[in-house]
């Protein structure tokens, strides 16, 4: 193989197929990294092409195959709104790898109703032994729904970073992972989800680069895989994973060129570690990629044949507010590339009617009605066709009606979306970019009663958008104000504090039934629940979530009771691009004393209620959520 990297390069290139796949499993992460990081975008495909690791049983990660985990996400985890995404993958034979919902709320007892919803879905068609269900909520919490009801849950997921620091932030150690391989049972194994960048943004950069952080977590996905489940054709479990670079921001990729040398990088990664891996080819809407460059970092992605994509309805995501890859995408990228989809799964879409055996179009194709009326056959519902489709009309309207798109039929071409949900998307998407850029101005913030306002080190909005951490550090003057605030207060700490920053999208709080409803009905049930509040709301101009922890250290690090326990709730504006333009909560607990210890508090204590708007998750539900998980975290 030679002695230089350059050299370990050029031999993976010319080696045969088999070859490469012995060499990358002798390959250590850092090694992995540095050789593809000396390779030209074409010569990271020609390698990818090279390599391909299957799932036991199935065709998934097979050359030639590209498959779709279908993302029915909920902006309110609306059972409905999930159930009806996945018979609408369905009617356009997408959805072969995975049905997995990103939650808003992680409270078991809501998991563990996604998880029924999406198990009920599988077990009526028969697909226990063909496709599993993930609901991506924490690994603690999905081994909590499996205990609680043992069987329910399907493959176990969990979001893992490249450093035992940056893992933390997901509230992840390594042994806790190796602890819940060791007790997950069942058929499916493990999903994880990576993503370039994400250590960076998080703080957690320690001194190596991006490529290396991600190559090293494909190292502890396939140390784990090799641990607890060793190679058997007959028994070993499902274990893949997908990298979700482009979700992470600006701060790490500002081009459309950066996308797609970061997703072929990764991928080849992934696959030299021995590992089934799919894409996320995806972009924030705060980030300068466009609906149609989207399209064009696919074209110049795909060759590289990963083992699946994201598919949802439309390219935006109705809950997590940013653009990956639709069903119209799904059936351009076969038609122009060749690529199958797992065989089991493609003659179930067949006894669908919804494709013929040659893959042109069949009677119930871009049809999720008609897929809804063999579901309701498959569980005994003998009514007339007819009455059944006007009840799944009916609950196709209501899912709309929430902000979840449903695609029905199909454009010019089979494979182009339908003419007025392309519209509908690429208005969703204009209203985006007019959110972002909407600045947090006197007039509004005159609005809040009781408000003190403070900015944080973000010099305007172009610089909070693209340097996210000037966002997260106080200025000067904040916190000068805020300790004297602190100072006002003497003995009388208040156990809990609001916080309200503008986030990413400020329309969210202040478009009319949102905040004001919302601040009302929680500063009454704080009351109610006998939490002594401070009475100021403290206001920043260009927050991010981080920008509340450092605001908690201040009022609450300096006590001389370092037992008591002390809640700040965050509430900001979430990332645009949903119809509903919502808001979030974050709520963080810790005591005096861990309030104290400058930059330990972050997202691994905190519990978040997001979803808020007043078409969405209603404002005086949404804070009686959050004085529940106030009275949990104080307990």
């Amino acid at each position: 193989m030679g002695k230089t990297f350059g050299e370990l390069k050029d031999y993976l290139l010319r080696s045969s197929d088999d070859e490469v796949k012995r060499v990358g499993d002798a390959l250590t992460s850092d090694e992995i990294a540095v050789v593809v990081k000396l390779m030209t975008n074409d010569e990271l495909i020609v390698l990818s092409q090279k390599i391909f690791n299957p799932l036991r049983g199935s065709n998934i990660g097979s050359k030639g195959y590209m498959g779709a985990r279908v993302q029915p996400n909920s902006p309110t985890d609306h059972p409905e709104d999930i159930f009806w995404q996945v018979l609408d993958a369905w009617s356009y034979a997408v959805g072969d790898v995975v049905l997995g919902t990103n939650p808003v709320s992680s409270e078991v007892e809501q998991v563990s109703k996604i998880e029924d919803t999406l198990k009920d879905i599988i077990d009526t068609f028969g697909l226990q032994d063909t496709l599993p269900h993930c609901v991506l909520a924490h690994i603690d919490v999905q081994s909590r729904v499996e205990k609680l009801k043992p069987g329910t849950t399907g493959i176990w997921f969990q979001s893992i970073a490249g450093t035992d620091a940056a893992n933390q932030t997901f509230d992840l150690s390594i042994p806790k992972l190796l602890n819940h391989l060791q007790t997950r049972t069942g058929k499916y194994g493990f999903y994880a989800e990576t993503g370039q960048g994400a250590d960076e943004t998080n703080g957690h950069g320690s001194g190596f680069d991006m490529l290396i952080h991600e190559s090293r977590k494909y190292g502890l996905i396939r140390a784990a895989k090799g641990y607890f489940f060793p190679d058997s054709t007959s028994t070993q479990p499902w274990v893949f994973a997908n990298d979700v670079a482009g979700f992470i921001g600006p701060e790490v990729f500002k081009t459309k060129e950066q996308l797609v040398r970061c997703c072929l990088e990764d991928l080849v990664m992934g696959k030299l570690h021995g590992l089934t891996l799919g894409l996320d080819i995806c972009t924030t809407l705060h980030m300068d990629v466009s609906l149609d460059d989207l399209d064009w970092c696919i074209d110049h992605i795909l060759p590289a044949n990963p083992a699946y994509l994201m598919a949802l309805p439309t390219k935006n995501d109705p809950m997590l507010s940013y653009l990956t890859t639709s069903f119209s995408d799904h059936l351009r990228i076969r038609h122009k590339f060749g690529y199958k989809v797992d065989d089991k799964m493609w003659s179930f879409f067949n006894s669908l009617g919804v494709v013929l055996e040659d893959g042109k179009p069949a009677r119930h194709f871009g049809d999720p009605v008609g897929v809804y009326v063999q579901y309701k056959r498959a569980k005994g519902d003998e009514r007339p066709e007819e009455q059944i489709r006007e009840e799944g009309n009916e609950a196709i309207a209501r899912v709309r009606k929430r902000g979840v798109p449903i695609a029905v039929g199909t454009g010019e071409e089979y494979w182009m979306p339908p003419v007025e949900l392309d519209q509908e998307i690429r208005r969703l998407y204009a209203d985006a970019k007019y959110c972002l850029w909407q600045e947090l101005d006197d007039a509004l913030v005159l609005t809040i009663p009781n408000h003190v306002l403070f900015k944080t080190e973000s010099d305007d909005r172009i610089d909070y958008v693209y340097h996210p951490n000037s966002g997260e550090r106080l200025s000067t003057a904040a916190v000068d104000g805020l300790r004297k605030l602190r100072n006002s207060w003497g003995d009388s700490i208040p156990e809990v504090q609001l916080v309200i920053s503008d986030g990413l999208n400020v329309r969210s709080l202040f478009d009319q039934g949102h905040l004001m409803p919302f601040l009302q009905a929680l500063r009454q049930r704080l009351d109610q629940g006998g939490f002594r509040s401070g009475e100021t709301n403290i206001v920043f101009r260009n927050g991010r979530v981080r920008a509340g922890y450092r605001t908690g250290e201040l009022l609450f690090g300096n006590t001389n009771n370092g037992s008591s326990k002390h809640i700040l709730i965050h509430i900001i504006g979430e990332r645009p691009g949903s119809e509903h333009r919502n808001f979030s909560a974050y709520i963080t607990c810790a005591t005096a004393s861990q309030w104290a210890k400058t930059g330990t508090i972050d997202h691994d204590i905190t519990r978040v209620v997001s979803g808020i708007s007043d078409t969405a998750f209603a404002p005086s539900l949404a804070a009686e959520e959050v004085v529940q998980l106030c009275n949990r975290l104080k307990s």
